[in-house]
């Protein structure tokens, strides 16, 4: 009997060993973003959007079958891997961000890179992917020099700068077609490469939509006192004053309004700072009626993105944002290319992200789809206006996306 007992313990280890050599080995990705420091908050919101990514690929949830991967079986032409989240805090520092990355590729060995919430640190970041031969996938930044310098391992899902100038400028026209007093525009700006590319653009595209530039100021990001830039404003009368601003200036901006009694009638928040869950708990009182800039909407429950936003708002105790699902995005694509290309191997997830064909519905965002470009852009990206009305943002244009109508003027904190 103690013979037999023997045995079957035996034989047991060895089908169990036996199984656990044929389970395939996480595929890591990483993910660097500001997971301190004064970004801090909307790098967390991005990491926990990935996480809850790479909890709906490897495992099963009903609702997301539509999505690439949503049937939770991990990534089945790697026999089921599962993906392994690899984070990394570059502070909102370009330096760090190089020297994040580099940790990724060369200690972790990750087969694909998403990132990074600022553009400064997305210009080195990706420099460095590009430089060891190794996909990186941006899925927030903007600025325009990160798809404009020859890269071959750099992909961007994101719309950019150039798209969502175009969309304020035909919304500020169909608000002026409809009435509305609109001629003089005021561009303000942080004076790192994500606010000053987005501003030049900005900038270009009011010109050639007909509205004067009566105001271009820049400042220093997370600066402690905004009242000359405001007192500016004030001066000048812009009819409409855009922000390219992170989350702790979007902040300071909106409570020296009040201080300084300052109202224009329309207030646009180009993404970053107003659509970080911070700016909205902190200043939604005093900015009501702003507008923003957003592919996400929650939408209709039982929808994918209303279940996506349900496990977010149960990770976070909050709403997700356009930002963390920008993030969320491009995290489904890099997973989605590793599965097609069967491999983790660098050029093999290249050439799958080369080849993505993306319908609009097989993604959680509102774009038209994931194509890419010779640059690394992705084509068909797309947005809409969202106005923020109580604590939350509303979609209001264009009129195929809208819950409510626009509302003028901006109605700060009276």
């Amino acid at each position: 009997m103690a013979k037999k007992i023997f045995s079957s313990l035996v034989y047991a280890a060895v089908i169990g060993m036996a199984g656990a050599a044929s389970a395939a080995p996480d595929v890591k990705i990483g993910a660097t973003f500001p997971l301190s420091g004064n970004s801090g908050n909307a790098g967390k919101s991005a990491m926990a959007a990935i996480e809850i990514a790479a909890e709906i690929i490897n495992n099963p949830h009903p609702g997301f079958e539509a999505l690439p991967l949503g049937a939770g079986k991990g990534l089945p032409n790697l026999g089921g891997a599962k993906i392994k989240v690899i984070p990394a805090d570059h502070q909102g520092n370009p330096s760090e961000g190089q020297s994040q990355t580099l940790r990724l590729i060369t200690q972790e060995k990750v087969a694909g890179i998403v990132g990074s919430y600022q553009s400064a640190v997305a210009v080195t970041s990706t420099a460095t992917a590009e430089r060891y031969g190794v996909p990186f996938v941006v899925g927030d930044s903007v600025a325009a020099n990160i798809t404009t310098r020859g890269f071959k391992w750099t992909f961007r899902t994101t719309p950019v700068a150039s798209d969502f100038a175009n969309l304020y400028m035909v919304f500020l026209n169909e608000l002026k077609s409809k009435g509305q007093e609109i001629n003089n525009v005021a561009v303000v700006f942080e004076n790192t490469d994500y606010g000053v590319s987005v501003a030049g653009t900005v900038r270009d595209a009011a010109k050639a939509k007909g509205f004067n530039v009566v105001a271009d100021i820049a400042y220093n990001a997370n600066g402690a006192d905004v009242s000359a830039q405001v007192l500016q404003l004030k001066d000048k009368k812009p009819d409409a004053v855009i922000f390219i601003s992170y989350t702790s200036d979007a902040i300071l901006y909106m409570k020296t309004f009040k201080s300084l009694d300052y109202m224009p009638k329309i207030v646009i928040g180009d993404n970053s700072g107003f659509s970080d869950p911070a700016f909205i708990k902190a200043v939604h009182e005093l900015a009501q009626g702003a507008f923003n800039r957003s592919a996400w909407s929650v939408g209709p429950k039982d929808s994918v993105s209303w279940r996506i936003n349900e496990m977010y708002k149960a990770k976070t105790g909050q709403d997700m944002d356009d930002t963390s699902g920008r993030d969320m995005q491009a995290f489904f694509v890099l997973a989605d290319a590793i599965n097609r290309a069967g491999s983790t191997k660098p050029d093999a997830v290249q050439a799958a992200l080369q080849k993505t064909d993306l319908k609009a519905n097989q993604l959680m965002m509102g774009y038209q789809g994931v194509k890419f470009d010779a640059t690394g852009q992705n084509t068909l990206a797309s947005a809409y206006m969202i106005q923020l009305i109580g604590d939350h943002y509303i979609p209001v244009y264009p009129e195929s996306a809208a819950q409510a109508k626009p509302v003028v003027p901006f109605k700060g904190w009276k």
